[in-house]
């Protein structure tokens, strides 16, 4: 695989709390444009993983290499600056702010508007257009000057994956996006999901095994902070090793409850 076509890479990564070591030489190699799913049981590093992909932490080793550049070390928003993005597990957005406000603020640094305070925000036309057009993709653009704390939590969550592609990302980072939600909004959820990454390389982290096999391209299995399958919905599924390692678990889960 030529290192153009890998949108971000993992080599070797490790991280350690004191003397307990989470992440445990992490190996992964992500493909430009394609929709990547981290599954594995509670505590295997899933949200840690994340967490040195886009800044917050600092890896004890190892290198994660951004369209073949090192970002290990840097800041989140150096990171974002190169083209990554994340959401988060608890919604994050602004929330006495519009929809249209919450969108235009994400739009504005990618747009070329740094600490140019003179300027009066409702005379941006590029930025205001950029935020109507995302309200219109992530299907809010009735819902623009309501405060975003009114919002349902679905769509709270549509905001927040608006803001995190405003900026134009080209690799974006999901953590359990569907998380809270109900059956008919997650079918819903899907669907932005894929239109609004469309063309774009996406890592998510999710647990419910409908949305990663209906959405993800390939499956990579994180147990006890390693890497231990990378490949096809449907491999992943036939793996042993999965089975025993986490799809067994939850398979007997499934079972015991369908079972009462």
């Amino acid at each position: 695989m030529s290192a153009e076509t890998i949108a971000l890479e993992l080599r070797d990564l490790r991280k350690s709390f004191g003397k307990t070591e989470i992440i445990r030489g992490a190996n992964l190699q992500v493909r430009a444009g394609e929709r990547v799913a981290v599954i594995g049981p509670n505590g295997a590093g899933k949200s840690t993983l994340f967490n040195l992909i886009s800044g917050r932490f600092e890896p004890t080793s190892g290198e994660v290499l951004l369209k073949g550049q090192r970002i290990d070390g840097k800041k989140p928003y150096e990171i974002n600056r190169m083209g990554l993005s994340r959401s988060f597990q608890i919604t994050n957005i602004f929330p006495k702010l519009s929809v249209f406000e919450n969108l235009r603020c994400g739009v504005l640094w990618s747009l070329g508007y740094r600490y140019t305070f003179f300027k009066f925000l409702a005379n941006l036309e590029d930025a205001n257009d950029r935020a109507e057009a995302l309200m219109e993709m992530i299907r809010l653009d009735r819902k623009r000057d309501i405060l975003a704390m009114n919002l349902t939590y679905a769509e709270q969550r549509a905001l927040e994956i608006g803001i995190t592609i405003a900026g134009g990302a080209e690799v974006i980072l999901l953590d359990e996006p569907t998380a809270g939600m109900s059956k008919s909004e997650t079918t819903r959820f899907i669907h932005l999901i894929r239109e609004v990454t469309e063309g774009k390389t996406l890592l998510t982290v999710e647990h419910d095994m409908g949305v990663v096999f209906g959405l993800a391209d390939r499956i990579a299995v994180v147990v006890y902070g390693e890497v231990i399958a990378f490949d096809t919905p449907e491999k992943v599924r036939a793996d042993p090793r999965v089975q025993e390692a986490y799809l067994g678990s939850v398979v007997a889960a499934q079972q015991a409850g369908e079972g009462h």
